[in-house]
């Protein structure tokens, strides 16, 4: 549950007013010096307006693509395959550690990293 001086905060009027930097501030727990209050002031203001502009923008045409160069780079197709089974992989395995019942081990050993 968001506090009411959070939402407050989310919810601004149009316009952001020193009022409204004050009480961010105040959130954060900054002391600001008139000089910083106004510079922040107008600063958070044009960054706010950026985003608006940035809402305005139609993307619903625009296609995804989550990297530039996504053509240049083509892919493999995923294929399955058969893979080694369990005793073809472990007899490999200079020191296995063995199940109870069991000749050789299901699990490879190896050297210990952290102590």
């Amino acid at each position: 549950m968001l506090s009411r001086s959070y939402v407050r905060v989310l919810y601004m009027s149009d316009r952001l007013t020193r009022s409204d930097v004050d009480r961010i501030a105040a959130l954060a727990h900054l002391k600001l010096t008139d000089e910083e209050a106004e510079l922040f002031t107008r600063q958070l203001a044009n960054i706010l307006s950026y985003a608006d502009r940035l809402q305005a923008v139609d993307t619903g045409k625009a296609g995804t693509n989550w990297h530039p160069s996504e053509s240049a780079c083509p892919r493999r197709t995923d294929t399955v395959r058969p893979s080694l089974n369990r005793d073809e992989t472990l007899s490999n395995a200079p020191d296995g550690i063995a199940a109870p019942g069991q000749e050789r081990g299901w699990f490879f050993r190896v050297p210990r990293v952290l102590e």
